[in-house]
């Protein structure tokens, strides 16, 4: 396409499960005449699995067949590293020369663990520093069940995903002799604990404007309780209503869920330990540390040890940038005039979050449009509109030509 060998660099990384994969860096030289650092561009390379049995077409073929390209990763995320790829080959092909570098990132697994991400912002960030990177894994256009364009999201924020494991250990004995103490009661008290526990309302800005501007659109008590909230994040009444909604409760604060159980040795034997994985989602800002001294302090019982699995980071929110924001109203009201570009924070992980965790201000601005019920990201059947593949290549195009042309 163009591109000289030496600004293309294939990186090897071991993954988490042992798997040997790779990163793709791609440097498009500018000019320099803007006299800014580089934008990077990222997408993730690498798809969940997909079992063929269970899939009415070949998941690992594109099929186009009544609007929709069919296949995993259609949407998750091959559709971002073809956007990307795509706009890049025809940039090139045009002549255009960028008043500044840009930067492809392809990481190799977000899907499991973002070892590649955090080598390639980290070990490798003489390739990859950048001003600020737009992430092709998130954000993007809702639709109707009329396929009526109702609101652009721009990502700017991410929850850090950590994992703790809790234990409770015990001598145990024989089942026909039962103690006081007794590591599935202990466990089941400490978790009751935790059912009852509610972390603190937190707000940042791309919080509040995702209230402000979705309380607009939103009828019933959820939306009155998030213009409340915007106009008062201490609003307890408020805060309360948006906890029973599965959606809206990450967006208000961190939420710690147990996921997965496992106990005892033999069906006569008192438990020797028992243990629960407590999955959590934490709101920017905080530290795993104090998220792991608040379960702690809410287990309420000495017999109950916390641990934190792998190495999760801490993730800010990005400062909502105006030039990003004018170039993704510019991209989006090219084919949907008028709708609002609403800012928000993800309750789910991206290699965004281990970006900003570096220091790289990072903002989801994929150009699909999706309705609600053609989400199959992760699930059978995977799809993605034929037309919003399209009109997602202009979307791209007119975000680089607005951030880097002359």
């Amino acid at each position: 396409g163009g591109f000289p060998a030496s600004d293309i660099h294939v990186l090897p990384f071991t993954a988490r499960n042992g798997e040997q994969i790779a990163g793709l860096v791609v440097r498009y030289r500018g000019d320099g005449s803007s006299g800014k650092k580089p934008i990077a561009l990222m997408a993730h390379m690498d798809v969940v699995d997909a079992l063929p049995e269970d899939w009415e077409r070949d998941p690992f073929t594109l099929i186009e067949e009544n609007g929709y390209f069919f296949g995993r990763g259609s949407y998750d995320d091959k559709f971002g590293t073809t956007m990307l790829t795509t706009t890049f080959l025809r940039l090139k092909q045009e002549g255009f020369v960028p008043t500044r570098d840009l930067i492809i990132i392809f990481t190799g697994d977000e899907e499991t663990g973002m070892r590649s991400t955090r080598e390639l912002v980290n070990t490798h960030r003489d390739l990859t520093n950048a001003e600020f990177i737009l992430n092709a894994d998130a954000g993007g256009g809702v639709l109707d069940a009329a396929g009526k364009p109702k609101a652009y999201n721009l990502q700017a924020a991410e929850k850090t995903f950590a994992t703790f494991e809790i234990t409770v250990r015990n001598p145990g004995g024989h089942s026909s002799m039962p103690r006081r103490d007794n590591a599935i009661y202990d466990l089941a008290r400490a978790l009751r604990n935790m059912e009852q526990h509610r972390f603190p309302v937190r707000t940042n800005e791309v919080t509040l404007q995702y209230f402000a501007q979705t309380a607009e659109v939103t009828e019933g008590p959820a939306g009155e309780a998030m213009r409340r909230i915007y106009h008062n994040p201490g609003d307890k009444e408020a805060a309360a209503i948006l906890f029973d909604d599965p959606f809206l409760v990450g967006i208000t604060r961190t939420t710690c869920i147990p996921t997965m159980l496992r106990g005892g040795h033999a069906e006569n034997a008192l438990p020797q330990s028992a243990t629960a994985t407590i999955n959590c989602r934490i709101f920017p800002g905080i530290d795993i540390e104090e998220i792991q001294q608040t379960l702690s302090n809410v287990a309420d019982s000495d017999a109950v040890e916390i641990a934190v699995l792998d190495d999760p980071l801490a993730s800010p929110a990005s400062e909502l940038r105006e030039d990003v924001m004018y170039a993704i109203a510019k991209a989006v009201h090219t084919h949907y005039p008028d709708i609002p570009i609403v800012p928000y924070m993800s309750a789910y992980g991206t290699d965004g979050k281990e970006t900003r965790a570096a220091g790289l201000p990072t903002y989801g601005v994929m150009g699909l449009f999706l309705k609600p019920e053609d989400d199959f990201s992760h699930g059978l059947n995977e799809r993605v509109p034929v037309r919003s593949f399209y009109t997602a290549l202009e979307h791209w195009y007119v975000i680089i030509n607005e951030l880097a042309g002359s």
